[in-house]
């Protein structure tokens, strides 16, 4: 079970660092797909856990894309949001036990909604840190609406193109 996580992990940074990071249209979208991991992560990964795992994944990010530490700081942010989502979106306080925030346990609107709230709060936090100004407004909303629409949708499209397998 870590075993799987671990190599998601590693696939996830490595996609973003070698392919992901050189994508840059017109300076305005930015794809974060490494964010998936956190997002994957089981219901009952304790949350001092969470953040540690988000703390070393946005730091891993930040390490190769020379970022000093924005990365970190948004996904630590996400994954100190993702419990309070977690029950903002949902009808139900306990989860089956193994069971994740995916497509094929939750359901599409489930991890629609859960997924936008989530990246668009990683969002708000990286651009803001990241372009630290804010006497220009109309640039960032646009920065994080884009991105978040992009990053969402190959969220989407991995959810799709690799469904969980469930145990027999």
């Amino acid at each position: 079970m870590y075993l799987k996580h671990i190599i998601r992990c590693l696939v996830l940074i490595l996609l973003q660092v070698l392919i992901l990071n050189q994508v840059n249209l017109n300076g305005y979208i930015d794809p974060y797909l490494y964010i998936l991991f956190i997002l994957l992560l089981p219901f009952e990964t304790p949350r001092w856990l969470l953040l540690i795992l988000a703390f070393i994944t946005g730091s891993m990010i930040d390490i190769f894309s020379n970022t000093g530490g924005i990365h970190a700081a948004a996904t630590t942010f996400m994954a100190f949001a993702r419990p309070g989502v977690i029950r903002l979106i949902s009808k139900k306080t306990e989860f089956d036990t193994g069971s994740e925030p995916c497509i094929s346990d939750m359901g599409t609107k489930w991890f629609y909604l859960y997924s936008l709230y989530l990246v668009l709060l990683h969002h708000v936090v990286l651009f803001t840190l990241e372009i630290f100004r804010l006497n220009e407004p109309i640039e960032l909303i646009y920065r994080i609406a884009l991105s978040t629409l992009i990053t969402l949708i190959l969220i989407l499209i991995t959810q799709y193109l690799f469904p969980k397998r469930n145990k027999k």
